[in-house]
């Protein structure tokens, strides 16, 4: 699912309170009669009119989260027939953004100033000011939608190419449906004229020039899901399933069971099952096939035979490293921060060691069993390395993507190297990377060179192969097996100490401690 984004400037944000100062929180259905009236008061009756338009306008909301119900308050209700438009042509052209623009408002910028010379001239006295205001330039603002198969990577496209047109993006909103589509709002000031439809050509064109290099070629010769695509190496009588863990883009997981043992189970509905989904999942199935170490999440089996298609892997009782530092609030000593450091990069170097780069490396990725051994998890973006040792297509998350991905640049297995740092901060922070902005706002920040405070009162070694991993040059980023050389190297000198310390009879500190918010250390 996209990543929602609130706005960058002064949107609606994320109140939970419309119509009457926010006193009171509207249910989403008197939302949608509320828009409903609105449309026809607002001379849209010809619209509303129609027999079947306020189930549609119930249909659109009932797809779309709370977050767009409290968006489209009174003020946007005709923005809702642009919303409703532009989402089914991106339906009926599933290859394509769809994207509709039309005019908001002006801004003119003034300057006080003040002049003696007319005082002058008619005798005053040269004291005497005489104010004017001065006009000086007008901005025109417009509004931007597109909609398309909710793919988080498109976001930072869809930004670059506003940008790319001398659009200076305002705000943005990203919301995702039900159905795995998503709508795309941005807030833009740059384009000189009221009318649209030269900006529209522009956006259209840019559109059909970037499609290869957003899509990837790949992804152009993605092919449906045939008869032959059907198979399973797993019995599915022996498979149970006992509930739900979590849900994702390329489908949900259950805890179940598999001949006895407790297994974790990804599936993919059939109606959900869009060739870009299905190519991600069926590209789970052939890496997990390929793959075996001790740091990398272990396959049982896998069915791709209609209804049923399941991807089978063992289950890590200990769950994310994301849920365990983020929402468990755990804080780690150095030791425990060098092990999780080493079991990441241990799989990391045999994943690059076979030619496969992740490209979706980050903390929500990374599993751990029940003795808090971290595995690396999650191969529906994971491709093999082409012979030149590039690739150009965008993926991973924006707060954990290298900067040369965001640029659409080629790229290697450095895009990983960075990942891994950003995932080694939160190690030593127990924060969320750049959690004071939003998706977009770090995108571009990292793409100008930002990267996250350095923490306070973390081992120095681990501060400087930390920076070397995140190095604005990918060239300069050491690979894993020389990130594991200096991590056991560190390890070895805290476990020196360690000792030293103990044998003078001091308590040896715990492993974890649970985050403290106020603490201003960590």
């Amino acid at each position: 699912m996209a990543e929602a984004v609130g706005s960058t400037g002064g949107g609606s944000g994320s109140e939970d309170s419309v119509g009457d100062g926010g006193a009171a929180r509207a249910t989403p259905l008197a939302i949608c009669s509320d828009v409903f009236e609105r449309l026809v008061a607002g001379g849209h009756a010809e619209e509303a009119s129609r027999s079947d338009s306020l189930l549609a306008l119930q249909a659109h909301f009932a797809q779309l989260p709370i977050s767009y119900h409290l968006y489209v308050d009174a003020g946007k209700a005709e923005y809702v027939l642009i919303h409703q438009k532009v989402l089914a042509e991106a339906k009926a052209d599933r290859s394509r953004p769809a994207v509709h623009a039309h005019y908001l408002r002006f801004e003119e910028l003034y300057v006080d100033t003040a002049t003696t010379s007319g005082a002058r001239e008619q005798g005053g006295d040269a004291g005497d000011a005489l104010p004017t205001r001065i006009w000086r330039s007008r901005t025109q603002i417009h509004e931007i939608v597109f909609s398309s198969i909710d793919r988080p990577r498109l976001l930072i496209k869809l930004s670059t190419l506003l940008s790319e047109n001398g659009l200076n993006i305002r705000e943005a909103h990203v919301f995702s449906t039900k159905d795995g589509y998503s709508i795309d709002v941005f807030v833009v000031d740059g384009w000189p004229v009221e009318d649209t439809v030269g900006l529209l050509t522009v956006l259209e064109d840019s559109i059909s020039r970037n499609m290869v290099s957003w899509f990837g070629l790949e992804s152009l010769s993605v092919q449906p899901f045939s008869a032959g695509d059907c198979e399973s190496d797993i019995d599915i009588t022996l498979l149970s399933i006992i509930k739900k863990l979590a849900s994702g883009s390329c489908g949900h997981t259950f805890l179940g069971t598999y001949g006895g043992e407790e297994v974790s189970v990804k599936v993919l509905r059939s109606a959900d099952a869009t060739q870009i989904l299905w190519k991600e999942f069926k590209q789970e199935i052939l890496m997990l096939r390929e793959v075996y170490h001790a740091n990398i999440i272990r396959s049982i089996g896998s069915c791709i035979k209609p209804p049923h298609f399941y991807i089978i892997t063992e289950y890590m009782s200990g769950g994310s490293l994301f849920d365990f530092l983020h929402n468990k609030h755990n804080v780690l000593d150095l030791p425990m921060i060098l092990k999780f450091a080493l079991d990441i990069c241990r799989g990391m170097a045999y994943l690059h060691q076979k030619g496969i780069i992740h490209r979706d490396l980050k903390s929500a990725n990374l599993l751990m069993d029940k003795d808090h051994v971290v595995k690396v998890a999650d191969f529906g973006l994971s491709r093999y390395q082409d012979r030149e040792g590039v690739m150009t297509a965008e993926t991973g998350t924006y707060r954990w993507m290298a900067p040369e991905v965001m640029k659409h640049q080629q790229y290697g297995p450095a895009a990983d190297v960075y990942s891994f740092a950003i995932v080694l901060w939160e190690l030593m922070t127990s924060k969320m990377p750049y959690d004071t902005i939003n998706p977009i706002q770090a995108a571009f920040n990292v793409w100008q060179g930002m990267r996250p405070q350095i923490p306070k009162n973390a081992h120095p070694r681990l501060l400087t192969l930390m920076q070397r991993c995140w190095d604005a040059s990918p060239s300069k980023c050491p690979p894993f097996s020389d990130a594991i050389a200096e991590l056991e190297d560190i390890k070895a000198e805290v476990q020196g100490a360690t000792s030293g310390q103990t044998s003078q009879g001091e308590k040896r500190p715990s492993k974890t401690r649970k985050l403290d918010p106020s603490d201003p250390t960590v």
